[in-house]
């Protein structure tokens, strides 16, 4: 076979470090750019002429299925396989064993990467490892490579190597009677090397972004709308402002003397302003409305957000199906995040979680999160984490 015609895509996990957002919609269906992650990803590999691909759920896997169906709108065939218990990617990967070619590339469905990214990477024949130069290699496995071929993958920070492993490979047929037991694939490739096997190790210095953390949504999509070319549908009125390259989907309307700064993407069936002002790197999602005098910036705002008059967000995320009262604040500042126990200094507005309900004249400090379906009544100050289902009076 000349050209690699098959990818098998990863795609069962949770995302618990995500939570709220991935309590209910996996990792994978998150919003980037208004589309969700695995979309950029598959619409990267269909780009490269591969268009049969083997999907692999688990959790929350019929939200993957109902939004992409046979693949047929992105002109790939899609065949979906479950990994019902989410243990690792060599056990995610044996699920498929039955569906493998003899040579096929593996990629996670939860990282922003271009066309170009793995282009190298259909060319090589054999066992092949996509590598990348890190500056932080603690969240990632690191590789050591000499003369070309992976000589070492660890988990722990080796000194002299900031190579760590994407999660991108290009496998054969061989690595199943190496997974046997095994659940996580890195222990697996360091299985092969051990007997023998030479794994090619492929460097770039094209996009890959990893998403472990709600803030990293927001990087991801800067990335995303960084690379974007503007087009306007629905109804301009008179007296807007537009500057760099803004996208405006059908059936939306921005109202009079609203000022839009781009990179920016409003979804499809949105109302915005009057007088609303939208800031680089901010996605909106469809039907959203955003009332007079509001202001955005560098933020992702999910589908049916509904976002009070003189509102302000900055660095933030709101998951969909949430309204947020008149007079809503949520400003950007440093700020110490607690995940699983980890501190993160970091710079960060705020998280709400989907179908909340906020009173007006509401603030969040720098770091808070609104966990899912929950009630904040009106003059409340929400600071550190609260969890799903709760009420703020």
């Amino acid at each position: 076979m000349d050209h690699m015609d098959q990818a098998i895509v990863l795609a069962a996990g949770e995302g618990q470090r995500l939570r709220p957002l991935t309590v209910n919609r996996p990792k994978v269906m998150l919003p980037i750019g208004n589309k969700p992650i695995l979309q950029h990803v598959l619409e990267a590999v269909a780009a490269n002429g591969i268009r049969r691909i083997v999907l692999i759920v688990g959790f929350k896997k019929e939200q993957v299925q109902d939004y992409f169906g046979s693949g047929a709108s992105l002109g790939i065939d899609i065949t979906y396989v479950e990994q019902k218990l989410q243990l690792g990617t060599a056990h995610a990967l044996k699920q498929a064993e039955h569906l493998a070619d003899d040579s096929f590339l593996l990629i996670s469905g939860d990282n922003i990467i271009r066309p170009s990214t793995i282009a190298p990477m259909l060319n090589i024949k054999g066992t092949a490892l996509l590598v990348k130069q890190s500056e932080d290699v603690s969240k990632y496995g690191v590789v050591q490579v000499k003369n070309g071929l992976v000589s070492a993958m660890t988990e722990k920070i080796v000194s002299g190597s900031n190579l760590v492993n994407t999660g991108i490979y290009t496998l054969t047929g061989d690595v199943f009677s190496f997974i046997k037991g095994e659940v996580d694939l890195p222990t697996v490739l360091a299985k092969m090397i051990d007997n023998g096997i030479p794994v090619k190790a492929c460097e770039t210095n094209d996009v890959w972004l990893d998403v472990v953390y709600p803030w990293d949504m927001l990087k991801l999509n800067a990335s995303v709308l960084n690379s974007c070319v503007g087009s306007t549908s629905g109804k301009i009125e008179r007296g807007v402002a537009i500057k760099g390259q803004v996208i405006i989907g059908e059936g939306s309307v921005i109202r009079s003397g609203c000022y839009l700064v781009g990179p920016l993407v409003i979804g499809k069936n949105c109302e915005i302003g009057p007088y609303a002002c939208l800031f680089p790197c901010t996605s909106i999602g469809d039907y959203g409305v955003l009332s007079s005098f509001c202001s955005v910036r560098n933020s992702i705002l999910g589908n049916n957000v509904h976002l009070g008059a003189s509102s302000h967000i900055e660095d933030s995320i709101v998951a969909q199906g949430s309204q947020l009262g008149s007079h809503f604040d949520a400003h950007s500042g440093n700020t110490i995040a607690f995940v699983e126990e980890e501190a993160h200094k970091i710079i960060f507005g705020a998280v709400v979680g989907e179908l909340c309900t906020i009173g007006p004249n509401v603030v969040f400090k720098p770091g808070a999160t609104l966990g899912n379906r929950s009630r904040v009544e009106p003059l409340k100050l929400v600071q550190n984490s609260i969890p799903d289902g709760s009420q703020v009076v």
